[in-house]
């Protein structure tokens, strides 16, 4: 099963300030604040949610095809992706912009002051996808995730033209996204992603009920946080599935694109919504042991030793012949 995966490709730079912000701002002088702060730390990760997604799949064996819009900048981070199964050959290289970065400083109180820096995925707009599927010899399902909006629409109205299956996942951009976008991105979509809260404002800026929305898409995954997701379908039982034990919690940025990466490389096994979701699940756990969205190893050993702890011999034996 091929599947395409776009949306937004960038890094983080991250840095630690010491003091606290509150220290350094003058009340009555804020009109002409001008300040710099000497950070003794800084991280710089790989990000953006189809470039997660599509390490995810990667590490479970399942050669995504990344689809984005990167900068010239890129190369280090494109050769990171492919040495994990990744393939990159559908990233856009922008000739004038830099890949899309977040640079962010956090104090000793945790406040954030950070900057997004959109830079190359505003040329994702420019991407067809039949290009796409003319090079890998077609598309099985194109996953549309938070990126250039003008880019998510023109994938979406693409996929409906040529009735190429999609998963809709608006993430971080439903918030600037008013209701006519949203009911354009969800309506025909194959899977509908989203957390609760999302969901919930779906519904509010559509003006749908949530029978409405799910008459509208095959499958609404929602997924709970720390109670795990929801898999809902017209006519068919809900599946619920819950989340393994945590050995502990390090950073929660990326699960939900972890989550994604599972339950898509479930759907390209072939195995059933439930083991799709599970092995969704699994894959989040690990993310959120570990600072960092792509920072994480999946050694195959120790990934079914805790899916069967979680999940039972059964679940862990269908799983196991996809994974080896």
């Amino acid at each position: 099963m091929r599947i395409a995966v776009t949306g937004s490709i960038a890094t983080d730079h991250l840095m630690t300030f010491p003091g606290r912000f509150s220290d350094q701002l003058v009340a009555d002088q804020l009109h002409t604040v001008s300040l710099s702060f000497l950070v003794d730390q800084l991280d710089v990760r790989r990000g953006g949610v189809a470039a997660n997604i599509a390490f995810g799949m990667g590490q479970l064996g399942t050669r995504p095809i990344l689809v984005g819009a990167a900068g010239a900048d890129f190369d280090e981070y494109r050769a990171w992706l492919d040495r994990h199964g990744v393939d990159t050959g559908s990233v856009r290289i922008s000739e004038t912009l830099h890949t899309a970065r977040f640079v962010c400083t956090t104090d000793a109180d945790h406040n954030q002051i950070g900057s997004f820096y959109t830079g190359a995925m505003s040329e994702a707009r420019l991407i067809e996808l039949k290009t796409v599927a003319d090079r890998v010899g077609g598309l099985d399902l194109v996953s549309i995730g938070a990126d250039d909006p003008e880019a998510m629409l023109r994938h979406t109205e693409e996929c409906r033209t040529r009735s190429i299956p999609f998963a809709a996942d608006f993430s971080q951009q439903i918030a600037r996204m008013n209701g006519d976008e949203i009911r354009i991105l969800l309506d025909g979509a194959t899977y509908l992603f989203s957390n609760e809260y999302e969901k919930g404002l779906i519904e509010t800026k559509t003006g749908w009920t949530d029978e409405e929305i799910l008459g509208r898409v095959g499958h609404r995954v929602t997924t709970l946080g720390a109670r795990g997701v929801r898999i809902e379908r017209v006519g068919e039982e809900t599946i619920e599935v819950g989340v393994p034990d945590e050995e502990r919690k390090a950073d929660p940025t990326g699960v939900g694109d972890a989550f994604r990466a599972g339950f898509l490389s479930g759907l390209a096994w072939g195995v059933s919504l439930e083991r799709a979701a599970q092995v969704g699940c699994m894959l989040a756990t690990l993310v959120i042991e570990t600072v960092g969205t792509q920072e994480y190893q999946l050694r195959r050993g120790h990934f079914m030793e805790r899916f069967t702890k979680a999940y039972g011999d059964e679940a862990a034996g269908e799983v196991q012949a996809h994974l080896g």
